[in-house]
């Protein structure tokens, strides 16, 4: 099995996890004070990753326009926790999560028409049946 796939498995395992573990989290408090949590913890627990690593002499490959890109990925990743955790403090975790992952069909098309990836068989099979699921879901 290739590494990518292995560490794709273990981010799966762990995002499911996630989810789960922050509903009980946000029980007593907003969704705003949980993702706080949340946020300061992975901060830290990466740049202990980043020093343990020895990560830190990546820094200096940073070009102005990677500084640009990550900075934009971190507003919107930003932005998907406020409203996921809001979500998630409302509504059923379950549901939530299942909505949430309707974003692997934005991911594919970006990934196709900005990045150039392949655009096989196995790959619009699998985005038709997230689609279907996403549309059984919006069905009341």
């Amino acid at each position: 099995m290739k590494l990518w796939v292995i560490y794709a498995i273990i981010s799966m395992l762990f995002a499911g996890l996630t989810s789960v573990i922050a509903k009980i989290g946000v029980k007593n408090v907003s969704a705003d004070t949980g993702l706080v949590i949340r946020t300061s913890t992975v901060f830290v627990l990466i740049w202990i990753n980043m020093m343990a690593f020895e990560s830190l002499k990546d820094f200096k490959n940073l070009t102005r326009n990677d500084i640009i890109f990550l900075c934009f990925s971190g507003l919107t990743t930003t932005i998907s926790w406020i409203f996921y955790y809001k979500a998630i403090k409302i509504g059923d975790v379950s549901q939530v999560a299942l909505i949430d992952k309707g974003s692997i069909l934005i991911t594919l098309l970006l990934s196709f028409f900005i990045l150039n990836e392949v655009f096989s068989w196995k790959i619009i099979v699998g985005a038709g049946f997230i689609l279907v699921g996403l549309i059984i879901l919006a069905i009341k």
